[in-house]
């Protein structure tokens, strides 16, 4: 990729910068090639914690162990193994409840594609230990919401509970999947309506339905999205979470390397408006992993947008702080208002005009009136600042 995108990585710790040099490094035996300059006062420990944080110490345990690389001290290479081990044991896990739930589903005609799992770490690295994964990750039509619920309720699965109740069908808007959790098996499962929360542009359920895609994983049929769909979907992923995973990017490499048809995907970049989010990916892709761009793709990186924000996620990518630490600064605020687009920026205004259950607690009214929360709400929302400054 041209130098006029290249990115200040100076913040970068050796840590992170050996991290990044051997998840680059597509040939093992050239590991023992990686500059000697890296392995300087390496803090292994310190290693470690980004390896499990960006969730990618299967891949560099797969490489490191044939390397036989005697720079790394022992006990990394047998704490790699350890934390290799339980993740293929997991992954096996959630394989076979993948393909139960597929079952369950299918007989009582609810049509669900896989976003994350088991599934996508087999399409995207031929290997399901390769990969990590808490959870399953499901997309359904929204319209078999209320069915999905009962069948998982009645198979173990418990929902997560609401932090506050909804009003007026507000979580539609204000959400994008809910969670239920099988305390005997020890599975999360995320049932989602949408890909992305509101207002991110994005297909219907029946356009990612005809462009499906059958896994070989299961002896039951399981379904994921079509290679184009997965590729923008894990970009807006990764994007919305500010890449805080290399996982994420990582999955991004390996899908590059395997050939994509820019023709085929471009007609989706520019109907769903993620141009920016594809330039960023790229360029970070590029900058950390060298992963090979051709002329078609790099010109999706062109314009200033991309590389700023390819440039604030760069803060992301250092540390090891949780979704929550990072999501709760003012630097992600900031950040994620960049990500949208004028039109998406405006439809987020509206959305923070829809009434919540705040509102209720602030003025409480009858039912029938709850429709007067809607012209309300601004007056509200200052009322309650109000109130906090005034016991500050």
């Amino acid at each position: 990729m041209d130098n006029k995108y290249s990115l200040d990585l100076s913040s970068l710790s050796k840590e992170l910068r050996l991290l990044l040099e051997i998840l680059k490094t597509e040939d093992y035996k050239s590991i023992s090639l990686v500059n000697n300059e890296l392995y300087i006062d390496i803090d292994w420990v310190g290693f470690l914690k980004l390896a499990w944080h960006h969730r990618v110490y299967p891949l560099i345990y797969s490489k490191l162990k044939k390397a036989d690389d005697n720079r790394i001290p022992a006990y990394v290479i047998q704490s790699l193994y350890k934390e290799f081990q339980k993740n293929t044991l997991q992954m096996l896990l959630l394989s076979g409840e993948m393909e139960q739930v597929s079952e369950l589903f299918t007989e009582n005609q609810i049509r669900l594609l896989y976003l994350k799992g088991p599934v996508i770490a087999a399409d995207i690295y031929g290997d399901i230990s390769l990969r990590t994964s808490k959870d399953l990750d499901i997309l359904i039509s929204i319209t078999d919401l209320k069915r999905a619920e009962e069948l998982l309720l009645s198979s173990g699965y418990e929902k997560e509970k609401e932090v506050t109740p909804y009003v007026l069908n507000e979580w539609k808007w204000r959400n994008h999947h809910v969670i239920y959790f099988h305390p005997q098996k020890n599975i999360q499962l995320e049932i989602h309506w949408r890909l992305q929360p509101h207002p991110l542009k994005e297909p219907r359920f029946n356009e990612l339905w005809e462009r499906k895609r059958v896994s070989s994983l299961t002896s039951y049929p399981v379904y994921f999205l079509g290679k184009d769909d997965l590729l923008l979907y894990l970009i807006s992923h990764g994007a919305r979470h500010g890449w805080f995973r290399l996982r994420w990017l990582l999955d991004i490499d390996q899908m590059l390397r395997k050939g994509f048809e820019l023709e085929d995907i471009n007609p989706l970049i520019s109907k769903y408006q993620n141009r920016r989010l594809v330039g960023q990916a790229l360029i970070l892709a590029s900058e950390l992993l060298k992963t090979h761009t051709n002329e078609g793709w790099e010109k999706l990186t062109e314009g200033s947008d991309s590389k700023k924000i390819a440039q604030n996620a760069i803060d992301f990518i250092k540390g090891t702080e949780s979704l929550s630490t990072i999501t709760s600064s003012k630097c992600y605020k900031h950040y994620s208002l960049s990500l949208r687009s004028n039109l998406q920026s405006f439809f987020f205004f509206l959305i923070l005009f829809y009434p919540s259950y705040a509102d209720t607690m602030t003025l409480r009214m009858p039912k029938p009136l709850h429709f007067l929360y809607f012209p309300l709400r601004p007056f509200l929302v200052v009322w309650r600042k109000a109130i906090k400054l005034i016991h500050c």
